[in-house]
């Protein structure tokens, strides 16, 4: 039989988890630690699912685990609801194995952001790209929309007749 949790133990046992493994939502996307609060907004939003028989269980503990995985690779809410939503056990493991193994590899590689006066803002460019804004800036819809287009790769272009 399964072991229930209640809102607080779930939340610390993703706390936990996440700080043995160092895994943490790029600055300023949510914050540093999962809280009942956090529980119960990722439930509303279809994140993590309602507690069955009285609490939570290991499937509500790797759906946020999971879900935190995805915060630190940069990934809005709204992409994270679809990529994890209707997972089941087993692909929810998956997820947090593949997440851990990521995370080492990825930690030799990053440069923390400094600290002080500068207030880091991500900003997403779809699934692929990310902005970084050192003072908090943020760029219009139009102006996304433009970065987008010039990331796109150009379509090859027929030569015209008589061109080499």
């Amino acid at each position: 039989m399964q072991e229930l949790l209640s809102i607080e133990s779930l939340a610390e046992r993703a706390n936990v988890w996440c700080r043995e493994h160092r895994i943490a939502p790029i600055s300023g996307q949510a914050g540093e630690v999962v809280t009942e609060r956090n529980i119960r907004f990722y439930r509303t939003t279809g994140l993590v699912d309602a507690p069955e028989g009285g609490g939570y269980g290991e499937k509500h503990l790797l759906q946020l685990i999971a879900l935190r995985i995805l915060q630190a690779q940069g990934l809005p809410l709204r992409r994270i609801r679809e990529l994890l939503f209707g997972r089941s056990l087993a692909e929810l493991r998956e997820v947090q194995k593949r997440g851990v193994a990521e995370a080492r590899s990825l930690a030799s590689t990053r440069t923390p952001m400094p600290a002080g006066d500068e207030l880091w803002r991500m900003i997403p460019l779809g699934d692929d790209f990310l902005i970084v804004s050192r003072r908090g800036s943020t760029i219009s819809p139009e102006q996304c929309a433009a970065v987008i287009r010039a990331l796109q790769p150009k379509a090859k272009t027929k030569p015209t007749k008589g061109t080499p």
